[in-house]
């Protein structure tokens, strides 16, 4: 059982839950009342509350809430003469006293707000002897929740008669936290939600980045190796507390949960069974994984065993590519069933044609397509890299520094690679035998929707991998919870690559201090020029569009004037004005229509051709569908892609005009553009002057591919300007370091030394 289905375990059959919410979650740091998180609060408890659960509060928050209160009354009412006094604490118990008040009437408030019935019960330690009291306290809260109402209990902290925390022996509970595991027991809850301020319990401080959120807890593992940070800042209890109630709770049989109550839907996600927080359990160790293995101590693994595979032969590091290949094609039935149960879940989810058309592995003759209609296979193209020449430790430049002294500069793997990839399980076979060839570290995290094709074809390749490199230079992350953790890792993982939608890509960047190498938006354009010869433009346009639409580097038809207000298209033709006003462009549009494409327009096609309006110029249709819009001339059609060939959403910007500004001075560039003519000059404008990741003349869009581009395979296409553009095969995969080889040489102020600085030929 891995870690994902663990978790979704402990929720079957969970009815009655417990949620106890700290005063660190209900009070802000000034100590007033947090009502962004109270009132996200309760609107998870009515969700659940219309779900059918029945759900109890405990909270705290009262003497936090009354000592406000109070401070500000005593401000009010004091003299200067009083000011200039010592000021003495104000008494707990009074606040607690007034800020009861208070606190149960805003939830009252928010409650009715959300058609919820709430009920405050206010207990002490004391209570809890009487067997009688305990009677009536189940016989209260059954009938409550009968009525769909939420019982909200707090310790009445006015009255109570318990000294400190922990130091009565004899106590029944010491704080909210031992409280609302008391309650779990005496309620018969079937889970109890503690909720903090931080994620969840930590190997450490939470503060100190060293330290490791624990998702399952066992107690003989970690109880005795956490280190604790301070107590709760307003609150008595803290970690250690949360931790007391959960292991107590968890030991009589009810899971307990500790995550953060400052995230506004973190107990909707725990009853979905998502793997957030730390999970107390009382069959903890067989819920785990049998070796829960974290985000660092995968990373350093992976850069472990790259260091051994760079230290290997070119020769052996070839022969683990043979034999991958080998493995691909002997595993093919096993492969294929799981691919087509991701399938099927996938059809029965509802997800769109475009993705489940990734999803699949196609059948051909010969085992794996490359893609829908490649006729080389996984196996194949694994083969083709295993082939190329050896990548690592190229010369690339040589240079005698001064006499015995020659500097080189040669090809050195990255280090250690997380590929964040969605939909298409062949990226994974892809974007690992890359990884192989090129000596680097990696961390797989595909889509969901993939899951049994992604950990079957993890499994074949890793068996492959010799002992002596390790099967841990490939890791697959199978929870997207560790993608934050991962993320931190800027001192073990060198390059992060999301291969994705743009929001995806986006998320990767705002999230790490790990360079990106960005494949954004599958932005693509064909331009038809007034001399290309209509017959080959036919061709591509219809090859750019219907040859594969479900992949980023089909085109988007697309003919339109200049647009004064900011749009971006993913898949556009632009077509010159003189094609509309000839009337050759229908041609084109009709041919379009019988391969089923459904065509949409720009402002001025639209409007001139009577077809439906584009809602946006970035829109990825990855399906049989594109826009069309015509321009003035080839400067026109430059000036188009320039600002529609990148995304920025202008909703950000007030004005339209720093819209602009951003699309033409962001990082990324458009992915692959092509114009149709014959008239060279022009084409040599357009290739000279389209700032895109590829741009092609009179060739479908189609061939930005990095099987097709001869690179034997593709981790992605870049559109970035940094390291690397376009389809990215072995090289881009690489960096460069210098060797020196001397004969004594020192600088000592450079008095002894006379620098040649003669360029030597690459093989001495």
């Amino acid at each position: 059982m891995d870690a994902v289905d663990s978790t979704r375990e402990f929720v079957k059959g969970v009815k009655r839950v417990i949620i106890k919410v700290g005063t660190a979650v209900v009070t802000r740091a000034d100590g007033r009342l947090a009502l962004g998180r109270l009132g996200a609060l309760c609107e998870q408890i009515q969700e659940l509350n219309s779900q059918g659960f029945e759900v109890i509060l405990v909270t705290s928050g009262a003497v936090s809430v009354g000592r406000q209160r109070l401070r500000y009354r005593r401000l009010v009412n004091s003299s200067f003469a009083d000011l200039q006094k010592p000021q003495v604490e104000l008494d707990g118990k009074a606040c607690a006293a007034v800020g009861q008040n208070g606190l149960m009437a805003l939830y009252d408030t928010l409650f009715s707000q959300l058609d919820v019935t709430s009920a405050q019960l206010l207990v002490t330690d004391n209570d809890f002897r009487d067997s009688e009291f305990r009677k009536q306290l189940t016989d209260t809260v059954e009938s409550l929740l009968d009525l769909k109402v939420v019982p909200i209990f707090n310790e009445n902290d006015a009255v109570s008669t318990r000294r400190a925390p922990y130091e009565d022996s004899s106590g029944i509970f010491w704080d909210n936290d031992s409280l609302a595991a008391l309650l779990a027991l005496e309620l018969k809850a079937d889970l109890l939600v503690l909720l903090s301020d931080v994620e969840g319990l930590y190997s450490g401080p939470p503060s100190d980045p060293n330290s490791k959120l624990i998702h399952t807890y066992i107690k003989e593992r970690y109880e005795g190796a956490i280190t604790f940070g301070d107590k709760s800042r307003v609150g008595r209890g803290g970690m250690t507390a949360k931790v007391k109630a959960a292991v107590y709770a968890s030991h009589a049989g009810i899971p307990v949960v500790i995550t953060s109550g400052c995230a506004t839907d973190n107990i909707l996600r725990v009853l979905q069974g998502e793997r957030i927080g730390t999970l107390f359990h009382r069959d903890a160790q067989k819920l785990a994984p049998l070796r829960e293995v974290g985000a660092r101590e995968m990373a350093v693994a992976a850069r472990e065993s790259s260091r051994r595979l760079q230290a290997m032969s070119p020769q052996d590091r070839r022969k683990i590519l043979l034999d991958i290949a080998d493995a691909m094609e002997a595993n093919e039935k096993l492969i294929t069933v799981e691919n087509e149960a991701d399938v099927a879940a996938a059809q029965q989810a509802g997800y769109e044609k475009a993705l489940i058309a990734r999803l699949a592995l196609k059948p051909a003759k010969a085992r794996f397509c490359y893609n829908k209609f490649f006729s080389v296979t996984l196996a194949n193209s694994i083969r083709v890299l295993a082939t190329m020449e050896e990548p690592i430790g190229q010369v690339l430049k040589r240079t005698e520094i001064a006499d015995g002294l020659v500097l080189e500069k040669t090809s050195s793997p990255l280090g250690v690679l997380l590929v964040i990839f969605e939909s298409r399980p062949d990226a994974l076979v892809q974007i690992a035998s890359l990884a192989i060839r090129s000596g680097n570290g990696l961390l797989l995290k595909g889509g969901k929707e993939a899951k049994r094709s992604n950990a079957i074809l993890h499994k074949v390749i890793t068996s492959a991998i010799p002992e002596n490199v390790g099967e841990r230079l490939i890791g697959l992350v199978t929870s997207r919870e560790e993608i934050p953790d991962l993320l931190k890792l800027d001192d073990v993982i060198d390059l992060v690559i999301p291969r994705g939608s743009n929001k995806l890509v986006s998320q990767i960047k705002e999230s790490t201090k790990i360079p990106v190498l960005g494949h954004a938006d599958g932005v693509c354009h064909v331009y038809v020029d007034k001399s290309a010869n209509m017959e080959m433009a036919k061709n591509i346009v219809l090859d750019s569009k219907t040859d594969y639409p479900a992949v980023c580097n089909a085109m988007v038809t697309e003919v339109l004037p200049l647009l004064s207000y900011v749009m971006s298209n993913k898949e556009t033709l632009l077509v010159h004005k003189d094609l509309a006003q000839n009337g050759a462009i229908h041609e084109l549009i009709v041919e379009l229509q019988i391969k089923g494409v459904a065509i949409h327009g720009g402002p001025k096609a639209s409007s001139l051709l009577n077809i439906p309006e584009a809602r946006s110029f970035h829109h990825e249709y990855s399906a049989l569908a594109c826009t069309v819009e015509i321009v003035d001339d080839v400067y026109a059609a430059i000036d188009h892609i320039h600002r529609h060939g990148r995304h920025v959403d202008n909703s950000n910007f007030s004005n339209p005009s720093l819209c602009v500004w951003a699309l033409t001075h962001m990082g990324n560039v458009a992915h692959t553009d092509s114009i149709i003519t014959e008239d060279n000059e022009v084409a040599e404008i357009f290739l000279k002057q389209v700032d895109s990741a590829a741009v092609f003349h009179n060739a479908s869009t189609r061939f930005s591919d990095g099987a097709r581009f001869g690179l034997g395979a593709e981790v992605g296409v870049s559109t970035s300007r940094i390291h690397a553009r376009g389809p990215v095969g072995v090289e881009g995969l690489l960096t460069t370091r210098w060797i020196a080889r001397g004969s004594g040489q020192v600088v000592d102020g450079d008095k002894g030394v006379v620098y040649t600085h003669k360029d030597l030929t690459l093989h001495a």
